[in-house]
Parts: C-alpha cells; structure tokens; sequence
C-alpha cells in the first residue's frame, strides 16, 4: 500500500465530483486528477526514470503541484519539495545532493536553467500540458510496485553546519502522518475543502494526504500565496476551508477580521479549522485569535523528521477558557499524538522526571528511515529508535509538553527555518568583514528576524546596505538579516566560542 494507492481509489469512488480549485474555479474531479497523473507516469517511465529516481519541484503553489506528486508516487519516484524562496544556486546544491534527474518549476520561480538536471519541466508550458494529456481510450495505467517502506518524500532541512540535509520521508511515515490528523488534529469529511495558502513544499502540501483520504476537495489560491480577504472570500463561495498556517500567517487573518470588522459567525463561515504550527505562537496572539475568530484553532508540533506528528494541541482545550490551568496549557503545544511516544531525555537520551527541562525525543511510525547520503547524522539524530528533536522542554504531569528553547540556535521566520552559520559564512566572504555572529530577535509579525553582528576588518567600514547587497546575491531573501549590528568585538567565552546568549540578551538595549 503506498500513496499512489489513496489517489487511486478515490478516482473509483468518487466519479464526476470536482475537487480540485484554482480560486473558486473548478479544474477537475479526482477521475480526471487521477487521468492524468497517470498519464504523466507512464511517460515519464517511458522517458527513462525507474523506481526509485528523486524528483525536485520548485514552484509556487498550484494545483498541478498535486498532480504532479501522485505522478511521481504513480511511477515509483520521489518527491523532492524544494522550498519557492530558495536561491537558485542553494537548489543546486540540493539537485547533486539527491542526484535528480528532473525538476518541474515555474517560471517565477527559476526563470532560468537549473545547473546539474538531465531535464527541467515549466509546469506552464506546451511540454507539461502534453505530458499530463490522458492517454485517449486508455484505462489508467497500474501504479509501480513499491512497499511502504520504500522512500516518498526527501525533503531538505538545514541543519547546524549551514548545509541542508536531506530527510528522508518513506510512504508509511506519510500515511502515518495522514490517519493522525483524523484522530489528533481534526476530523474530515467529503465536503470539506483545504486551500493551500502557504506553501505546499512543507506541511501544507503534506495534509493534501488526509483530505484525499477523506474525500475532501483542494484549493489552490488564484494568488498562489496568503491574501486574508482572498482566503475570506474563498471560504464563503466554496464553504468553510481548512487549512495550515505558521504563526504569522494566524496573525494576518486575524489581523483582516478584526479591521474589517468581521464577527465569529463571518469567520465560521469562511474558515473549519486553521492548523498552526513551525513556529512559535505566543499566548497572547492565540488568546486573540480565538477572541476575534473563535474555536477555529488547532496546534500541532512536529518537525521534517517526524512530519507534523509530535504533539497537539486540539480545538476542544483552546476553546476550555475554564479550565484552572487554560493558560499554561495555551502556551504548551498539547500531548503526543496517537502513533508516538514523546520524552523529555538528558544528553545521553535518559529520561528525566515530569517537570524537568531537558531535550524532546520523538519515537514512532512517523520518524523519518534516516538522513540522505548522512549516516553520520543519522546516528546522531536517532538513538534506540529515538529521534533527537534538538528542541528543549518538558512534560507536566498530565503530558503537555511546553518548548522552553531550541538548541541548535535555530531562528524561525514566518514559518521559515534559518540557520546562523549558513548566514554567517556568506557574511564572513563579504570585503571588509573580520567576524559575524547572527541570531534571532523577537518580532511580532514575524516572530522572529534576523539580526547579525558584525565586526569589522581592521580599516574598513562596510555598510549594511552592501553587506545586504552581497547577502541577496547567495542567499535567499528571506535568510538574509533584518538588521546590522557593527561592533568592536564579539563575546566569547574562554575556547573562543561566540557568547550568543549574550547577543541576544544585548538586543533589548538596541535600537528597535
């Protein structure tokens, strides 16, 4: 049983029903969405790929990105999500690193030739529309044999040597991750409708599994991205949409119905249930949010590791304001999700008694087979079966688990995961730089930005508008930092290691 399968049987289920939106438009029911996906494998095993071959898509949203997965999980490949926000020459690195052989893109998004691919696709062009023409008179062709063990999904996190990793994700991690949400998240029938409004190379993309499971139709802004009046507009023509959002894409909603003057019984009707979750969400933007919107609100912790299945924090404990300890159950994010076991552990992975701080681990069918091409990382990140999050917190006596920090010095941007030292070294290649140390300050749009000290070299004086300059040219735009900090020194304890805890606390006397 593997992905392929779910589209499958809903093509045999479900007949003429459309279920797939571009805006309020209909671009096909699941028989066709099937039609051709099918279509696409079969001429794309016909072109040369075999079980097994990485594709990449790095496009903005669409609702042939929901074709073009079941496709590939249709011919036996896999799926490489690579995030639209990336630079080109960071998705390069990730094209050797999973040696693909194919990318579909779109054209905003890599307007030019991606180095190091046999073939590259424009999702928008004649060539595409060929490839995914149904076979006229033809039955749909059988699906490639692959088990759920066999790899799905590799998708690219960074981790603490500023270099990607390649997350290995295999088909029973995803259908994992799928029947979780109807237990732990929220229910899904055939009425219902996702819109993809962030983007679908992360968790977005990934709860496509459940609604197709369940029957539910898919929609793809017209936009491509978040616009709130869009996203309102949406969900009172096609009715309530569901739907996963970073923290920041919350606040903006909330942001559109409060100055709009939008009542809960408007947002009820434009909006079933909004997921959170990849980046912190303070107590006082959720106790708005449910103020402004009402019991709309689901959180979930996960990680790429173990795919949106760590922890939850379900709709019936944000909407229990009675509760003696709401509060401290608002700023957790809830108790393990059914198929895993969650841990608070020290550093040798022991685990320390309830109320403790130490490192969360993660054990389960939702945990990644590994890292690409890393087994060095692999060993490191799981132990005995245990994934180590990397995260810091701990577990109250009935099992709600509260993220105190998150030791990898990870800053997390609208949703968007930067790395310092991947920062860091662009910022060190820069003229006239002789130190840089970058962390994360607190934003309240974002949740964080990025901030970098800089020490200059002996003699220079380099301006944040050119230090900015050379960022854009190696890094995607939302990496770069926010704000320039020129210091004589940077703290450093007595090995030479940068204090950054020291950084972070000297950004309460800056400037804002």
């Amino acid at each position: 049983m593997t992905l392929a399968h779910l589209l499958l049987r809903q093509a045999r289920a479900q007949g003429d029903r459309a279920v797939l939106f571009e805006g309020a438009a209909p671009r096909g029911s699941y028989r066709d969405w099937a039609a051709r996906s099918a279509g696409a494998a079969a001429k794309l095993r016909a072109a040369g790929l075999v079980s097994g071959d990485r594709v990449v898509l790095f496009m903005r949203n669409h609702t042939r990105y929901l074709e073009l997965l079941w496709a590939a999980w249709w011919a036996g490949l896999v799926v490489v999500p690579v995030n639209a926000k990336l630079h080109p020459r960071e998705v390069e690195w990730i094209i050797d690193n999973a040696q693909a052989r194919l990318a579909f893109v779109t054209a905003d998004v890599a307007p030019g030739a991606l180095a190091g691919l046999a073939r590259q696709i424009d999702i928008e062009s004649a060539a595409c529309d060929a490839l995914f023409e149904p076979i006229p008179g033809q039955p749909l062709q059988p699906l490639a044999e692959r088990g759920p063990d066999d790899l799905a999904w590799l998708f690219y996190t960074s981790g603490t040597t500023g270099r990607p990793k390649g997350v290995m994700l295999t088909h029973r991690n995803l259908m994992t991750m799928g029947l979780t949400y109807f237990v732990d998240v929220d229910p899904v029938a055939r009425q219902d409708h996702i819109v993809y409004g962030a983007p679908m190379s992360h968790g977005a993309g990934i709860y496509a599994i459940p609604h197709l499971m369940a029957g539910a139709s898919h929609v793809v802004p017209a936009s491509g991205g978040v616009d709130p009046a869009e996203l309102f507009e949406l969900g009172w023509s096609l009715g309530p949409l569901s739907t996963f959002a970073a923290p920041t894409i919350v606040k903006r909603l909330v942001d559109h119905a409060e100055a709009t003057g939008l009542g809960q019984a408007d947002c009820a009707r434009a909006f079933k249930t909004v997921v959170y979750g990849g980046a912190p969400m303070y107590l006082a933007d959720i106790q708005r949010a449910l103020r402004v919107m009402g019991p709309r609100f689901v959180q979930i912790y996960g990680q790429g590791e173990t795919p949106m299945v760590g922890t939850a924090l379900p709709r019936a404990i944000l909407s229990d304001s009675a509760h003696p300890r709401a509060l401290e159950r608002w700023a957790s994010v809830g108790v393990a999700q059914t198929p895993v076991q969650v841990r608070i552990a020290d550093e040798d992975g022991r685990p320390l008694p309830t109320g403790e701080v130490g490192e969360v681990l993660v054990r389960g069918d939702s945990v990644m087979a590994g890292y690409w091409r890393n087994p060095e990382a692999t060993a490191a990140a799981i132990r005995d079966g245990w994934l180590f999050t990397g995260d810091v917190g701990c577990l109250d006596d009935e099992g709600f688990l509260t993220l105190k920090d998150r030791s990898k010095d990870l800053i997390i941007s609208g949703g968007s995961n930067i790395y310092p030292r991947e920062v860091e070294e662009v910022l060190l290649g820069a003229p006239g730089v002789a130190e840089a140390a970058v962390v994360g300050a607190p934003d309240a749009e974002w949740g964080e930005v990025v901030v970098a000290f800089v020490v200059p070299a002996a003699g220079a004086l380099p301006s944040a508008e050119a230090l900015d300059a050379h960022c854009l040219a190696q890094l995607a735009r939302f990496k770069r930092p926010k704000r320039y900090e020129f210091v004589a020194e940077l703290p450093k304890n007595n090995y030479g290691k940068v204090l950054k805890t020291a950084l972070r606390e000297r950004l309460g006397t800056l400037r804002a």
